[in-house]
């Protein structure tokens, strides 16, 4: 977990030390790079809400870890939604781009949830853990239901 930690911590520190005009050389890397980090998040999401609903054991210690890497990594992919950067290896809707304002206004209730999800984590409270993956979930939904194509 730590060298992971770690990858995404270098990762950050390069995408926010150059503009993000300069930070891909060519549109699909700005996709890889948030195909990739919606992963990392949707895995360390994806394994506490596993233990919010029962199917994988509760583990505080793997709850806590996993929401604050996902706390963290969600707030990566966003540089990667660039104009240009619509075609290709992607499910992002035009909308994306046609409706910049609420696919931003998705993106940072995303992330506040995230981040309370792991403030809940850390408390290691399954009953609080459970409310705050519901609301995360829902906030994954919507911007889905609304931003990603089939």
């Amino acid at each position: 977990m730590k060298n992971i930690s770690t990858f995404i911590l270098a990762a950050a520190v390069v995408s926010f030390a150059v503009p993000a005009s300069a930070q891909f050389a060519k549109p699909e890397d700005a996709v890889k790079y948030r195909k990739n980090a919606l992963f990392v998040m949707q895995q360390n999401f994806g394994r506490v809400a596993a233990m919010a609903g029962g199917k994988a054991p509760f583990d505080a210690k793997v709850a806590a870890e996993s929401a604050a890497v996902a706390d963290y990594v969600g707030k990566l992919p966003w540089v990667g939604f660039a104009p240009g950067t619509d075609k290709g290896d992607t499910k992002a809707k035009a909308e994306i781009w046609t409706d910049k304002a609420k696919f931003d206004e998705y993106a940072n209730k995303m992330q506040a949830e995230m981040t309370k999800l792991a403030a809940a984590a850390k408390t290691g409270n399954l009953d609080s853990i459970k409310v705050a993956v519901n609301a995360t979930g829902g906030t994954c939904k919507s911007c889905h239901d609304d931003f990603r194509a089939k």
